[in-house]
């Protein structure tokens, strides 16, 4: 694994979430396909979250100190508790920039470190640092998807017009 890679690729993303977020309407952000799905708004608070509690602090704890145990986390519960939908759409789009340029500072200062160190997880077994690396990378690819699909469905919903032409969505 080219750790290198991965590091220009999550910073390569940064780009495409602002992008895709920036400059967003209320209307757009707060749609939802159905009640139990997210929502734009909710999805940002979510990348913020496991940007810091999640990817950043497992990676860095397993690279430093693979016997402690990993700091828990809960994003299915804290999109509740922690009152996602109440949440300032552009402050914490802001908030989460300003995140990932310190993930991005940060993993760029410890290229060198032992990638294979890994936390020995009761259930899942051993937990790399690496693994923990790649998984943040597919984490950001997977919610870039889901943003497009929202953007799209949002589009099909509002829609005057019939959208098969564009192709099989």
């Amino acid at each position: 694994m080219r750790i290198s890679y991965i590091i220009q690729e999550l910073s390569a993303n940064q780009s495409i979430f602002k992008n895709q977020l920036s400059g967003l309407d209320e209307v757009v952000y707060l749609w939802k396909p159905a009640v139990e799905k997210w929502c734009m708004l909710e999805i940002i608070c979510h990348l913020l979250d496991e940007e810091v509690e999640d990817f950043r602090a497992r990676t860095k704890q397993v690279l430093e100190d693979p016997k402690k145990a990993l700091p828990p986390i809960d994003p299915v519960g804290w999109v509740k508790h922690r009152k996602y939908i109440e949440q300032d759409f552009e402050e914490t789009l802001t908030h989460f920039m300003k995140e990932r340029a310190n993930s991005l500072e940060w993993l760029q200062s410890v290229e060198s470190a032992n990638w294979d160190n890994a936390y020995q997880h009761p259930k899942f077994g051993p937990m790399s640092a690496k693994l923990f690396l790649s998984n943040w990378l597919a984490h950001d690819y997977l919610h870039i998807r889901q943003i497009l699909y929202l953007k799209r469905g949002f589009h099909e919903a509002t829609s005057e017009e019939p959208l098969a032409y564009a192709g099989n969505w």
